[in-house]
């Protein structure tokens, strides 16, 4: 997207600048994402859905869809390296490369529809991710687990008919925050019914509601789910510094979902877990998140609260 959109290209070169200054670099392995085979995408995306993207992008339109879906002529080629990106991820997971993966990528996906752009994402890049580990690696039970402040609309819509991919979300309340869906009585329908689970915050909820509403419903959701792979939307932007929405969580949130989710995972799914960057819209507490985020998918303890304010 262009430069002065909330999502462009500064919040990746933060991300990994800071990843370079904290010496990570060493300790982590280094995935190239590669652009996947369209037919993998359309497990996932209607066809003409992605061909009228590629020209809109193409042809230099400036937005595709909705004003909020600003494009260049790169987004096409970008979103789906994202989607890629994840693909890789879940090679890895799959082929033991790796314990777990944290994919920094962008344009987000999970409000992306099948053939609907909307929210800043194009392509439902952890919906690609589930859809591949099935198809390439035979992983049955799926459980997407999206902490974005925003309801991941598009993921639930993708899924909901579908009672082996499991989607919970834990998000601000629709009455007060986009995209306006993600009520407790939304829970699935057909034969997904009661696969899906949405726990909307009220504003200025912070790390205390978030780990409780955590604790008290995600823990055991997937432990009655038994997932063969856990994917993580993971949006950063439920911080109290994020100027998008009026969630006031700290990392100490992120770091304890994080914990307890590669608790869950080692006991299991042989402890795989792919992570995907959602949102996270101010700088300077998406890249505390995420650190905090990584450090402790590698297993490493994090001061509490390492963000500026906090």
């Amino acid at each position: 997207m262009r430069t002065g959109h909330p999502e462009n290209p500064k919040r990746l070169e933060a991300l990994i600048g800071a990843i370079d200054e904290a010496g990570m670099r060493e300790s982590l392995i280094l995935l190239e994402p590669y652009a996947p085979a369209l037919a993998s995408l359309h497990a996932v995306h209607d066809p003409a859905y992605l061909e009228a993207f590629r020209t809109a992008a193409a042809r230099g339109d400036r937005h595709f869809a909705v004003r909020d879906c600003s494009i260049s002529e790169r987004s096409y080629e970008t979103a789906l390296l994202a989607a890629g990106g994840v693909m890789a991820g879940i090679d890895a997971v799959c082929s033991d490369r790796a314990d777990n993966v944290f994919c920094a990528v962008r344009p987000p996906g999970h409000h992306a529809g099948r053939a609907s752009a909307m929210g800043f994402c194009f392509v439902n890049n952890v919906a690609a991710g589930a859809r591949y580990a099935r198809s390439a690696y035979g992983v049955e039970r799926i459980y997407i687990l999206d902490w974005d402040v925003h309801h991941g609309n598009g993921t639930q819509a993708l899924f909901e008919e579908d009672p082996l991919t499991f989607f919970c979300s834990l998000h601000e309340h629709p009455s007060f925050c986009y995209p306006g869906t993600g009520r407790r009585l939304e829970k699935g329908k057909g034969a997904g019914a009661g696969a899906t689970l949405n726990l909307p915050l009220a504003p200025h909820a912070g790390d205390r509601e978030m780990i409780e509403a955590f604790e008290r419903e995600v823990v055991p959701s997937i432990e009655a789910f038994r997932p063969g792979l856990i994917l993580l939307s993971a949006g950063f932007d439920a911080h109290h510094d994020d100027p998008i929405a009026e969630l006031e969580c700290t990392e100490d949130a992120y770091v304890h979902m994080t914990r307890r989710v590669l608790e869950l995972a080692d006991r299991l799914c042989e402890g795989r877990v792919v992570s995907v960057l959602e949102g996270g819209y101010r700088t300077e507490s998406l890249v505390s998140s995420a650190i905090a985020h990584i450090r402790t998918l590698q297993g490493r303890e994090v001061p509490p609260c390492s963000s500026a304010r906090g």
